[in-house]
């Protein structure tokens, strides 16, 4: 199955995945780890164990960077 990520804030890829993969596969695949972005299909957050079963989705990163306080 080919699925369309747009990694929100940052761009889109395409990947192939088997017709078993599940959504932590694709999480995976897009080079996150599954603790660090959640998929989310039509605006909704899918669980990871279930099978992917949309065409396109969004991969929104939960933890990303952080701010520096340059007080001193």
């Amino acid at each position: 199955m080919r699925v369309t990520v747009e990694v929100v804030g940052e761009g889109t890829a395409e990947y192939d995945l088997p017709d078993d993969a599940t959504y932590t596969d694709l999480i995976r695949e897009a080079d996150y780890h599954p603790q660090e972005a959640s998929i989310l299909v039509d605006g909704s957050p899918v669980p990871g164990d279930r099978v992917v079963d949309a065409e396109t989705v969004q991969l929104l990163r939960l933890i990303k960077g952080g701010a520096t306080d340059d007080r001193e």
